[in-house]
């Protein structure tokens, strides 16, 4: 072969190989925290406005049975980078990792960053972020981590993530106005005061003045921060001067109380709903004067926040050739002032105490998931495909046109974003969830499956045809004797012993 044969042939496979990389989307996977199925005008929201979001609803597709991983965070988080359902992750619960110190001390915290953070993730654990960045993605996270603590192997960096600015720490993340959040591996300092997450009102201070409530309000509203970074992440990492893809994941920590939002919203919704009796923290996190008008104007300002994300991808020639999904970690909270059941938060669902977060009834873990990807995904369209939140590992994977780990729970459901005909079917979903009591679920067609208080001792199986139950109210397991049997066998065949005693049910033979 002579050599301009071969600078011919090399430059051929270059720039292939180039076009590879520039051509494959970006991807932009944004995660709501505690935003409930309902909270969305696309999904029958009527007090809260979030038009731009109903917009992406419009030029992509939304899904009608899409689940998140767990009902509270860290596990959630854990199963979407991971692929594994909550019956083989290694992270299961919300677990604070107390053998440290004094880990629920703000001031302590804030004082010693050892104590900061969660338990981590196993060392070598693969992750969306370290599969796609080996695949030739840049990959970054704006937000909520949760899966490690600072100092430790499991921090984003250290995850697969070229680039991190927000909370490490999930308690630290219970004040908008925190001390300071990290950018990648070190703290960067914003200049608020010291205030703690379970600061109330002062003593004998008039609850209805506005003016006492102040002091939750400071200099640095932590989600403007980190939707800066993100915006100044997909200006650094535009594919057209890297030349590779990028992937961000978006791990707002929006709406999760506390009920902290830029005053104009406040005011927005204050004006429309009109006054309202104060929350004064009886139920945790900071108190607030308009409560309802704090939580709708949190839902808005993220809705905000993605109208100019999408406009700045618009602007920078990016929008049709990124795919955009928005989902939310679990269903809708029930403390800190927020009022669910008043928005019809989990909508054709159950939004009190005991149907939504914390609970794996269709409330707390059936999410609405948005995907938008001009050109290859239909406008307008919507599907009842049964997916979950470990689905999106091999999806992505898919996308990326990349390797996929051998031993995860999740099928792709590209071929349903992309309207044909060949999805694959998950046989069942499968959750387990060692807090409250122990819970395990199992949807199965329209069969949902509830075991609740098995550290009580309780292993008895509720059953609800969500085809004629939606709400999960009637027992219907005396009936269906045969559907029981089937499920209890796919419960005791998807538990693995957790080798994190925390997560351990004993009474499911641990």
């Amino acid at each position: 072969m002579g050599i301009c044969t071969f600078l011919f042939l090399s430059n051929c496979c270059y720039a292939e190989t180039k076009s590879k990389e520039v051509n494959r989307p970006n991807i932009i996977y944004i995660l709501a925290d505690d935003l409930g199925y309902g909270d969305l005008g696309c999904y029958g929201q009527t007090k809260i406005e979030t038009p731009h979001i109903d917009q992406l609803a419009k030029e992509g597709m939304t899904f009608t049975q899409h689940y998140s991983g767990a009902p509270v965070c860290a596990p959630s988080r854990c199963v979407l980078l991971t692929g594994k359902h909550t019956g083989h992750a290694q992270i299961r619960g919300n677990d604070e990792w107390i053998e440290r110190g004094d880990v629920w001390s703000y001031f302590a915290q804030v004082n010693d960053s050892t104590l900061e953070g969660q338990r981590p993730l196993k060392e070598g654990t693969e992750t969306m972020a370290s599969i796609l960045k080996q695949a030739g993605y840049s990959t970054g996270i704006v937000g909520k981590w949760g899966l490690g603590a600072p100092h430790t192997h499991s921090t984003p960096l250290q995850m697969g993530f070229d680039f991190f600015v927000g909370y490490n720490c999930q308690r630290q993340a219970h004040t908008y106005y925190p001390v300071h959040l990290y950018k990648n591996d070190k703290r960067l300092y914003l200049g608020n005061d010291t205030i703690a997450p379970t600061k109330k009102l002062a003593k004998g201070a008039d609850p209805y003045d506005n003016a006492n409530y102040a002091d939750f309000n400071l200099q640095s509203y932590s989600a403007d921060i980190m939707f800066e970074e993100l915006q100044q992440f997909v200006i650094d990492n535009n594919p057209s001067k890297t030349g590779k893809p990028f992937f961000m994941y978006w791990a707002t920590p929006v709406p999760h109380v506390p009920l902290q939002a830029p005053q104009r919203w406040v005011n927005y919704y204050q004006a429309k709903f009109g006054d309202e009796e104060p929350y004064l923290g009886q139920q945790s996190y900071f108190p607030q004067r308009y409560p309802r008008a704090a939580y709708a104007a949190m839902v808005s300002y993220m809705d905000e926040q993605v109208g100019m994300l999408v406009k700045q991808l618009k602007a920078m020639g990016l929008y049709e050739n990124t795919l955009i999904v928005f989902t939310s970690d679990n269903g809708p909270t029930f403390n800190g002032g927020s009022d669910s059941p008043w928005f019809d938060s989990a909508g054709p669902f159950k939004s009190e105490y005991g149907w939504g977060k914390c609970f794996v009834h269709e409330g707390g873990i059936r999410v609405p998931m948005i995907a938008s990807w001009p050109w290859k995904i239909k406008a307008g369209t919507q599907t009842d495909h049964i997916s979950a939140f470990w689905d999106v590992l091999p999806t992505v994977c898919e996308i990326a046109d990349t390797r996929l780990p051998g031993n995860v729970d999740g099928i792709s459901f590209l071929p349903t974003l992309l309207g044909e005909k060949k999805q694959r079917q998950h046989k069942y979903l499968y959750w387990e969830f060692p807090e409250l009591g122990g819970e395990q679920a199992v949807r199965m067609d329209n069969w949902k499956a509830i075991r609740k208080d098995i550290k009580k001792g309780n292993l008895d199986i509720e059953l609800y045809n969500l085809k004629t139950d939606i709400q999960e109210l009637n027992n219907v397991a005396d009936k269906h004797p045969e559907v029981v049997k089937e499920i209890e066998a796919i419960m005791k065949n998807e538990h693995i012993r957790s080798g994190n005693k925390h997560f351990q049910l004993k009474e499911l033979g641990d």
